[in-house]
């Protein structure tokens, strides 16, 4: 529809009516606004998903997706089609859930039990719920730490370990998010510089 309302030619307008005329300059300036609307909407998502590579009340893959999925619909953007795009929305559903099961298998990895990992849930919860945006990154820890306390006779050292692994997890995750968003903003970028 773009190219019929772009590529007629200089000799086919002089053959429409005046109205015809009013009309096609109508279509190409709300098709010029539309695709800036677009690319407003697009570039805001993209720029709230890289936010939520750091802050975790905020789903940075799910949101650089949204971005990504609209900047697609942009006539001229050639760069994805759609299997390219059905990937990078399993990969932003996959990241998604590893940022949150990743602190649960690195505090079992560094020694946490069956009640540190039900710490880490519950403060993962709590967190969420009581302190956001920062809880998500508290909460598992103090979640963890209070667990290995009741699992290893309150020996503070070894569950100061087991909690550090809720914040590896959370390293982990967040650097997971960061290069799914900066891809996703590098598809913005490559849109505008090609």
């Amino acid at each position: 529809f773009h190219r019929i309302i772009f590529f007629i030619s200089l000799q086919d307008i002089k053959y429409l009516s005046i109205n015809n005329k009013i009309i096609l300059k109508y279509l190409r300036l709300n098709f010029i606004y539309l695709c800036l609307m677009l690319e407003v909407i697009s570039f805001i998502l993209i720029l709230f998903g890289l936010l939520g590579a750091f802050l975790p009340a905020i789903p940075g893959p799910a949101l650089s997706f949204s971005g990504v999925l609209i900047l697609s619909y942009i006539p001229g953007f050639h760069d994805i089609d759609t299997d390219c795009l059905i990937y990078l929305g399993l990969v932003a559903g996959l990241i998604t859930f590893l940022d949150y099961w990743l602190q649960i298998y690195s505090v079992q990895f560094f020694g946490g039990g069956r009640k540190s990992t039900i710490g880490v849930i519950i403060g993962i919860i709590l967190g969420f719920i009581l302190f956001p945006p920062f809880g998500i990154i508290i909460g598992p820890f103090f979640g963890a730490y209070i667990g290995a306390l009741y699992e290893s006779d309150f020996n503070q050292f070894r569950a100061l370990k087991i909690a550090s692994g809720a914040l590896v997890g959370f390293l982990c995750g967040t650097i997971l998010k960061l290069s799914y968003s900066i891809y996703s903003l590098w598809l913005l970028v490559s849109y505008f510089l090609w």
